[in-house]
């Protein structure tokens, strides 16, 4: 049970919650934009999160939409895993949202809930990052339209009163070849001990010629999920062995690593060293 009262809104457009939100907290009643709600809903059962006022956007037509328009996967914010699973028009994303929760579950938490979750994992996201998709932000301001990479950072960065209103994938990357690999302790839905996504993308270099690189993302080492250049500058690194490669991408992790009941920083660095290798040798195989 939640131990406290709030208010509850349900806007029909975007201006509307977003005014909404303004509103609100002018009158102090710090006001939070609901999708889903499970993650909102188990914290405040434990006070970790409170207000006076919930928005709840799933009523808004751009946050529900699911289609590929102009050469491009648009993803409204309020769809349920289940829905996105079912069209399985991005492999990747469709693999990875099935390793997230049980079945059950799935059907409430929405996309975009789960990317701007608090909690550490939000597993989500990771193959946005690979695809260099764009985010569809609102705000006080209108809509504006930014690449993933530049408004994530280990969680997405929004301005206060801001939402998320999509997600958009180019068509072009949405059947590259991938791997997408979840370690866990415990059970088969148990939050992991690390969540290895993958691509292999053409790239031109210098002499105008194509080449195939691996671009990486990772969530359940740290705090947070994310994908760094550097590792990846680490396993191109193509006349070095797998095992090579993968030892130095270890060394360049993102601090803190998690030490917690799920497994110790030592343990997850072990189970990512072979995921890895896993990775590499199955893409490098195609």
């Amino acid at each position: 049970m939640i131990q406290f009262d709030f208010e509850y809104y349900k806007p029909a457009s975007i201006y509307e919650a977003v005014q909404l939100f303004q509103t609100l907290d002018s009158q102090g009643k710090q006001p939070i934009y609901y999708s889903g709600g499970t993650e909102i809903i188990s914290l405040a059962r434990i006070n970790l999160l409170y207000t006076k006022a919930v928005i709840d956007i799933k009523d808004i037509p751009e946050c529900n939409i699911l289609r590929i328009q102009d050469n491009q996967l648009v993803l409204g914010a309020c769809l349920p895993l289940t829905i996105i699973e079912d069209a399985n028009h991005f492999p990747l994303l469709t693999k990875t949202l099935r390793e997230i929760a049980d079945h059950t579950n799935r059907n409430k938490i929405t996309i975009g809930g789960n990317i701007c979750g608090q909690i550490y994992y939000r597993e989500a996201v990771l193959p946005f990052l690979l695809s260099d998709s764009q985010v569809v932000i609102a705000g006080i301001q209108g809509l504006k339209y930014v690449p993933i990479q530049q408004v994530f950072h280990q969680q997405l960065q929004l301005q206060k009163g801001e939402f998320l209103v999509q997600i958009i994938t180019n068509e072009n990357d949405l059947q590259l070849p991938f791997v997408s690999i979840k370690k866990r302790q415990q059970w088969d839905t148990g939050y992991p001990l690390v969540t290895v996504v993958a691509i292999t993308k053409s790239s031109d270099n210098s002499s105008n010629s194509s080449t195939k690189q691996i671009h990486v993302a990772f969530s359940g080492m740290s705090p947070f999920p994310y994908r760094s250049e550097q590792i990846e500058e680490d396993l191109n690194q193509q006349n070095a062995s797998v095992q090579h490669r993968v030892n130095l991408a270890i060394t360049h992790l993102p601090e803190p690593i998690l030490n917690d009941v799920e497994g110790s920083s030592e343990y997850r660095k072990f189970v990512l060293k072979n995921t890895l290798q896993h990775a590499l040798t199955t893409l490098e195989a195609e």
